[in-house]
């Protein structure tokens, strides 16, 4: 009985990806802005959620979006 052998094929060299934008087409550019963590959610705890919402009221209100 003569075993057969597994041939193996060899893969093809791939081409380095080119950077995604970001998921759903946002891009959001915090750069050069002076405001601090404070300025933003306030002094007092808040929950995630919370955060997320400031977060998307400041930028909306100061254009930092592509859309």
């Amino acid at each position: 009985m003569a075993v057969k052998k597994k041939t193996t094929t060899k893969r093809k060299a791939t081409k380095p990806k080119a950077k995604k934008p970001a998921f759903g087409g946002y891009a959001i550019s915090f750069a050069g802005r002076s405001e601090t963590v404070e300025q933003v959610f306030g002094k007092k705890p808040i929950a995630p959620s919370e955060m997320t919402k400031k977060i998307w009221a400041f930028v909306k209100s100061k254009s930092l979006s592509n859309r």
